[in-house]
């Protein structure tokens, strides 16, 4: 599953494509998000930026532009073609619900929220450029003169009015973000502190305490801490939840250096949490199961658990579980 480094990296290269542009294409296999174009055409607006938010990649639109001849907006099926008339719903892959039904609000400024879960993902194409997945794949396709966004087997997707973005049910309620020029630490701390989640790892993933953790940093920040993941949220020191809210910081701001502005070499694609430059030792447990621990070569443990299962890796000399824990695997 992306992370927060992923849609934050995502974000900026697609900004940098389409921000000030004219949107001359738009295409979708989400119904509710082919009607908001048609009351309010997408194409003929304006890209004025792209952001993220924790997990989630905001595209901004201006206010209603103007139809560009030939390029309204096409409801593709699961095969990318156009379905008959009267099967508009054709190809709707668990679409999220449409911001407003009031005209006014499709009418001004939009923002296109997507979230990845566990397959989606955005490519950038120059116009006339071979795609390098099928085009039976695309959720959404937003095209400018010189450049084409495309989104992947893109699992969630809305349109939200500007001027609600900070009242969303969901962007208005994600917790700190960690990769915010004023991320608050004190206040992620607060939250996960008083998370009702019943271990330390679910805590960590929650996205209303603390945004942009995913399952390789949850592991990874654990293991820094020297932290048992499976003790309740509540029997975290205030020292614990300083530390890994201190490393969350760094890491992820490490993991999104841009070398073309800081003019600095650093690693591309593959994330890694151990600044080691050797791509073999890039994270000291997650993935690595069975595997020697880096500090003291304990094997290192995996454990599937929680509302969706998720996996956590730890060593188990390193985070050992406390006297009066539950006991290990």
């Amino acid at each position: 599953m992306p992370e927060g480094d992923t849609i934050f990296r995502a974000a900026r290269t697609l900004h940098r494509a389409l921000a000030g542009q004219v949107v001359t294409r738009f295409e979708t296999q989400y119904a509710q998000i082919a009607r908001v174009h048609d009351d309010a055409p997408i194409t003929g607006r304006i890209v004025e930026k792209v952001e993220s938010r924790g997990k989630h990649l905001l595209i901004y639109f201006t206010g209603t532009g103007y139809r560009v001849p030939g390029t309204g907006c096409r409801l593709l099926d699961e095969g990318g073609h156009e379905p008959g008339i009267g099967s508009r719903e054709s190809g709707v892959v668990t679409p999220a619900t449409t911001a407003g039904t009031r005209r006014g609000e499709v009418e001004g400024p939009l923002v296109l929220r997507t979230h990845m879960l566990m397959s989606g993902s955005w490519h950038i194409y120059r116009a006339g450029e071979a795609w390098h997945r099928s085009p039976s794949a695309a959720r959404v396709v937003v095209g400018t003169a010189a450049f084409v966004a495309v989104g992947f087997a893109v699992p969630v997707a809305e349109f939200v009015p500007a001027s609600a973005l900070e009242q969303d049910e969901t962007i208005g309620r994600l917790g700190p973000d960690l990769l915010s020029p004023d991320f608050d630490a004190g206040e992620a701390m607060a939250r996960l502190a008083a998370s009702g989640r019943p271990t330390v790892a679910e805590a960590l993933l929650e996205q209303r305490s603390v945004a942009g953790i995913g399952n390789v940093f949850k592991s990874e920040l654990l293991f820094l801490a020297r932290l048992w993941p499976f003790v309740p949220p509540a029997e975290v020191t205030e020292a614990q939840w300083a530390r890994m809210m201190r490393d969350a910081h760094v890491l992820l701001k490490a993991n999104v250096i841009d070398p073309a502005e800081a003019g600095v070499l650093t690693w591309r694609g593959a994330r890694r949490t151990t600044g080691r430059s050797n791509p073999t030792q890039r994270l000291y447990v997650y993935g690595r199961h069975g595997r020697p621990c880096r500090r003291c070569g304990t094997a290192i443990l995996v454990r599937h658990h929680g509302e969706h299962n998720r996996s956590t890796y730890w060593c188990p000399a390193c985070q050992a579980a406390p006297l009066n824990g539950q006991p290990g695997p």
